[in-house]
């Protein structure tokens, strides 16, 4: 598959509570307004807040050239060190945030079976009018051979969350395929470093030192808040290099 114009992003609270919600949100707005300084574009297609304004998960859809090729080092669980606003004692609390950048494949690069599919339908809990809350709007999709489960509210017509719920599915797919046929072909993933697992720690964002930390390169960046505001260039742009450049190194020494 050619590198992706299209993506998926989801971000899960992890370990840490109201916190590591709250994180997730930070999250969110750090990769929406990085997305709205290049002009790419971004819709929601489903989030669950929590009770103090943060996600316990947000999914994405977002558009824009080179979209992948910029992001898709970003899977992976973020970790998170400050003093949170609800902390009366000053404690350093610690929580984490997963991330998936999933490319959004061609309809004709995944082939589902409609008796793979479980639909189900509800009335949305979400934004857009009258009718989202009368009408079963919000679609429930299960993938029933690998278990995927998506759920999107956030469109006004029942149709259009339906599509936005397959694409999701198709990006899952696509992933399991792509994960699938690289093990199959060769056994240097496991060998490499930075295998892009959504489940390694990638990142810390220590706030008392005000440093960000990437634990795959040993690279460090200040400056967090302007960071989270949306100026990820730095991070994007050295975090590419050094994959290819781990990635040459590894061809050279496995071959």
């Amino acid at each position: 598959m050619a590198e992706a114009n299209a993506i998926i992003l989801e971000i899960r609270a992890g370990v840490g509570g109201e916190e590591a919600a709250l994180f997730a949100a930070d999250l969110a707005q750090m990769y929406t307004k990085y997305a709205a300084k290049k002009s790419w574009s971004t819709s929601v297609i489903s989030s669950s807040p929590s009770d103090i304004g943060g996600y316990k998960e947000i999914i994405m859809e977002m558009r824009g050239l080179g979209i992948y090729k910029a992001l898709k080092y970003e899977s992976g669980v973020h970790r998170i060190q400050r003093i949170p606003k609800t902390e009366k004692s000053g404690r350093i609390h610690t929580s984490t945030a997963s991330v998936a950048i999933l490319p959004i494949p061609e309809v004709s690069e995944i082939d589902i079976k409609p008796s793979d599919l479980e639909m189900t339908f509800a009335r949305s809990s979400g934004p857009g009018g009258q009718n989202v809350n009368k009408v079963e709007t919000a679609v429930r999709i299960l993938h029933k051979p690998t278990g995927f489960v998506v759920f999107s509210q956030e469109e006004r017509s029942q149709q259009k969350n339906r599509e936005q719920a397959m694409k999701v599915i198709r990006a899952k797919l696509a992933e399991m395929q792509m994960h699938e046929q690289q093990m199959q072909t060769t056994q240097m993933r496991r060998e490499q470093i930075g295998t892009q697992d959504r489940t390694e720690k990638i990142r810390t964002y220590n706030f008392l030192q005000d440093r960000i930390t990437d634990h795959r390169f040993k690279k460090s960046w200040h400056d967090i808040e302007k960071i989270l505001g949306g100026n990820l260039d730095p991070i994007v742009n050295y975090t590419e290099k050094a994959s290819k450049a781990q990635k040459l190194f590894a061809s050279f020494v496995f071959l």
